[in-house]
């Protein structure tokens, strides 16, 4: 009798365990990298949408005093309604202007960010003359808009 019987079985199974360890990383590493891919394009959306209410901000200027940018500041973004009659420019006040720009920001943000649809995600501070527009998210996906979230932060002046 042949002692080495069955030896080449022995191989095939280790090659396939071999095999399967390979495969599982490769799917690991790939959803590492759909995972990070999503990661990235949320943190492009917030640069766009933080850019775009300081554009916003800036175009409304109607006076010395600022009342545009005030509303701003003390009107919630959740809290903000549309204001159709701003959707064309004759007949649109400066703080309704900013009020459906706060209302317009607030859907993209709801619409575009994971967990914003839950919480409030987007919030903007005044310090003088210093204008900051700060937007969290839920990059994990675990619920809550916390510490281990990234978060997103520009400064601009009027």
């Amino acid at each position: 009798m042949n002692k080495s019987t069955g030896f080449t079985l022995i191989e095939v199974l280790i090659a396939l365990v071999i095999l399967t360890g390979g495969l599982l990383g490769l799917a690991a590493f790939q959803a590492s990298s759909i995972k990070n891919n999503q990661s990235a394009y949320n943190r492009s959306q917030v640069t766009q949408l933080a850019y775009d209410i300081a554009d916003r901000m800036r175009a409304n200027t109607a006076d010395a005093s600022l009342i545009a940018a005030s509303t701003y500041i003390t009107f919630a973004p959740s809290a903000a309604v549309s204001q159709p009659s701003c959707k064309t420019a004759p007949g649109c006040i400066a703080t309704l202007m900013a009020q459906n720009d706060l209302f317009e920001w607030n859907t993209a943000l709801s619409n575009i960010l994971p967990g914003c649809n839950i919480v409030e995600c987007g919030s903007i501070a005044v310090n003088g003359s210093l204008f900051t527009v700060t937007i969290n998210w839920d990059d994990n996906r675990d619920g809550i808009i916390d510490n281990n979230d990234p978060s997103f932060t520009t400064s601009f002046s009027i």
